[in-house]
């Protein structure tokens, strides 16, 4: 709900800046709320685009070439709708004289410019809220691997309570109705869920299949359909995969 909101405002923002912007130059302020609102659904599309999808989808993955090829089809799909915008000011708005636009309002180059700048100024403003999350993510992770070379989980098992580093712990298995938690030393089995240790365990543990929680710092290697902890290769499920494989390569 935030994030709908803050998208609702920038964009409300933006079609101020430029009604008064436009309105401003063509002394007509109501012809340039009918000129912006034709405008900004180009520019809303270019930056969801761009923003939403070219960048995350190829920049951020490093598919530079992809990314170029695309970003030039997009540029070229917002100068064909700038000039729908225009077409549609001319009927609309100076009813099919071309002496009543302003010249701004037809000269593509302003156009492109204004639109551009808007999917810039989105861009930069996402990559600073980028910026932001990983550090508060590198921050989080730091103060739960301090936190893992203190905290135990207790356990009962072998008609006793046992405590369990949680840095020690390898990975979980599930068993039926039993756990069998896997440390360095010993596998240690107790009566429970799994669920509950996924509800109960920090961040940096991870979910990978209906039967298995691994410990994120003891991971040797992955692929996409398993993980490698201490020599032993545990299955990475098509429920959770996507999820894994995101964690993992973000690390």
């Amino acid at each position: 709900m935030i994030q709908i909101s803050k998208h609702i405002l920038f964009w409300v923002v933006s079609f101020i800046i430029l009604v008064v912007g436009f309105g401003h130059t063509y002394g007509n302020y109501v012809n340039s709320v009918y000129f912006v609102a034709f405008l900004l659904p180009v520019a809303m599309a270019t930056s969801y685009l761009f923003n939403y999808y070219l960048v995350p989808s190829f920049l951020m993955k490093g598919d530079y070439i992809r990314f170029t090829l695309y970003t030039v089809y997009t540029l070229i799909a917002s100068l064909y709708l700038q000039m729908v915008v225009v077409t549609l000011s001319f009927i609309i708005i100076a009813n099919y004289n071309l002496g009543e636009l302003d010249p701004i309002m037809t000269n593509i180059f302003v156009l492109g410019f204004t639109i551009y700048l808007i999917v810039l100024l989105k861009a930069f403003y996402l990559l600073y809220r980028r910026i932001l999350d990983n550090e508060f993510r590198v921050k989080q992770l730091e103060s739960e691997k301090e936190a893992l070379k203190t905290d135990f989980i207790t356990v009962k098992a072998d008609r006793a309570n046992q405590q369990i580093k949680l840095n020690d712990i390898l990975y979980i298995e599930s068993l039926s109705d039993y756990v069998n938690i896997h440390t360095s030393k010993k596998s240690v089995a107790t009566r429970a869920t799994i669920s509950s240790f996924e509800k109960a365990l920090p961040e940096t543990f991870l979910r990978i299949h209906r039967s298995f929680i691994v410990n994120h710092e003891h991971i040797h290697s992955f692929s996409s359909s398993a993980v490698c902890i201490n020599g032993n290769e545990l299955p990475v499920s098509r429920t959770y995969k996507s999820e894994v494989l995101k964690k993992l390569t973000d690390s």
